[in-house]
């Protein structure tokens, strides 16, 4: 990988270290052998498995009642330690109750290299549903961001064993559930890498590494293409910058017919300073570097496309660039010209992402996709209005609303409908041009969202704003602490699922 001459980069620096990691995890069914720790599933209700030794009494006395999320680890001298993982009412079981539990399983077993997830009947989830379910939530809980310490005490995941009655041959069903993981990882790795080791071009190096390992096509627009496309709003931002922007589009295509074309558009301010409109220095600014995290969901979207068996042909748009301020950065009331021809009026640098987004949803328009789903970490507004653990999504089209929806059920990163509402958009009307970046005050994801709604015009639509959801400050269950990942595994399902309206 080429990088930059100015940076003091580690010799063994790795850029996505979670996939090396995720590489050398070995994932199998069957009955555990070498296991270090078996994690077993008990209910509140029914029966304790024969496996785990104790009594739901003598359970009870540990503390350990069967609630979703409890864990009780039970050390055994010269065998493996038993790990009772919380499952809640029978009645009550989901996919998302058993990500959990994988999730709960590993991280109670932190210091294990093997691992062993055993469930026992009866069980109301279909059995690829519970396999994918559990090897998602065990990949996931298991990752961190090290590369950059010396002084890590983390433990790798190499082997996990998943042992379910009934399942059958379930090899797609674990192989969907690295792939889901892989995605998230990918993204995480990207969202967590400091600024000074990951910029625009950086990105775009990756993206041809990673395409020619997983199937998808790379393309890459330095800044003389970008002045030929007349990008202006990723070309605007990137003025104050000593680092080139970089456009980088994605492309797959199934080895059958396609089912549709699905254009996805990620934001990937790789550093937010702000701009001229300096943010305040607080801990938000230190997690400016992740405000790429919708272009990495979207590059890791596509290292899953292949292995998934998606049907549709998928273009995506990576729009790179930091924003920062110098003596070339744009200004207040500066207008940019957009791809398309569009004029926009800078009311406020820190409304940037809305900015380099505008080229890319003119330029899916152009390629002729049949709907569009963009992801970025936007509006703080979508913090204050959802907090950090749901996403708010609009749209100009409710089925491929609903698609983005019914994705984000079946992965378990929440979304939240939010009204495109039409009578907020003169709060960015421009006196001097086409449009302005900024609206009033109030409704601040709602006036991105309807900023966005003008490049996009009539093709069927979606939005994911994830400026909460982005990261978490501490370990939630399969969500490790820093960078979430959000949004890759919503955009994997939802392409899995997409098909061309007739």
């Amino acid at each position: 990988m080429t990088r930059s001459p100015n940076k003091l980069i580690p010799a063994d620096f790795r850029t996505v270290p979670g996939l090396d990691a995720l590489d050398a995890t070995s994932v199998h069914l069957g009955a555990p052998s070498d296991a270090e720790a078996i994690g077993i599933g008990i209910h509140t209700d029914g029966d304790v498995p024969d496996a785990v030794g104790f009594s739901r009494e003598q359970l009870a006395d540990a503390g350990f009642t069967g609630d979703a999320g409890s864990t009780l680890v039970m050390p055994q001298a010269g065998a493996a330690a038993l790990v009772a993982v919380g499952l809640g009412a029978r009645d009550e079981l989901s996919s998302d109750v058993l990500r959990d539990a994988a999730a709960n399983v590993v991280r109670a077993a932190a210091r294990s290299e093997k691992v062993a997830i055993r469930l026992f009947g009866p069980i109301a989830v279909e059995p690829d549903a519970v396999v994918r379910a559990l090897v998602e939530g065990a990949l996931l809980a298991r990752y961190r961001y090290t590369v950059l310490s010396n002084v890590s005490r983390h433990v790798a995941l190499k082997s996990l064993t998943v042992d379910v009655p009934g399942v059958g041959e379930a090899a797609d069903a674990v192989e969907q559930g690295v792939v889901g993981a892989r995605a998230a990882i990918v993204a995480r790795d990207l969202a967590n890498t400091p600024p000074g080791h990951l910029t625009a071009t950086d990105m775009g190096d990756i993206a041809v590494e990673l395409g020619s390992r997983f199937g998808f096509d790379v393309e890459l627009f330095d800044k003389q293409v970008l002045i030929d496309l007349g990008c202006g709003g990723l070309l605007g931002v990137n003025q104050g910058s000593t680092e080139e922007p970089r456009m980088i589009k994605l492309s797959y295509a199934p080895t059958g017919e396609a089912s549709g074309h699905l254009g996805l558009v990620g934001k990937g301010i790789m550093y937010d300073s702000g701009g001229i409109s300096l943010k305040p220095s607080d801990p938000m600014h230190l997690l400016m570097k992740m405000d790429m995290g919708g272009a990495a969901a979207v590059l890791g979207t596509f290292t899953a496309l292949r292995d998934a068996g998606v049907e549709a042909k998928v273009t995506g748009w990576l729009m790179c660039t930091d924003n920062m301020p110098s003596g070339t950065a744009y200004k207040l009331g500066d207008v940019l010209t957009a791809r398309g021809g569009t004029t926009i009026e800078v009311k406020n640098t820190d409304a940037e992402g809305r900015l380099v987004m505008s080229d890319a949803l003119v330029l899916a328009n152009e390629d002729g996709v049949d709907a569009i789903i963009d992801i970025a970490t936007l509006t703080g507004a979508a913090l204050v209005s959802l907090g950090g653990a749901t996403a708010p999504v609009f749209g100009n089209d409710q089925s491929t609303v609903d698609l983005v929806r019914a994705a984000s059920a079946a992965v378990d990163e929440p979304v939240w409908q939010l009204p495109l509402e039409k009578k907020y958009r003169k709060q960015l009307d421009s006196d001097i041009a086409d449009i302005a970046n900024l609206g009033g005050p109030f409704a601040g994801a709602t006036t991105a969202a309807l900023f966005l709604a003008h490049f996009v015009g009539e093709t069927p639509w979606a939005h994911l704003d994830i400026a909460g959801t982005m990261q978490t400050e501490k370990d939630d269950s399969w969500r490790t602490a820093g960078a979430t990942g959000f949004g890759a595994r919503i955009l994997l399902e939802a392409a899995r699922n997409f098909a061309a309206k007739a």
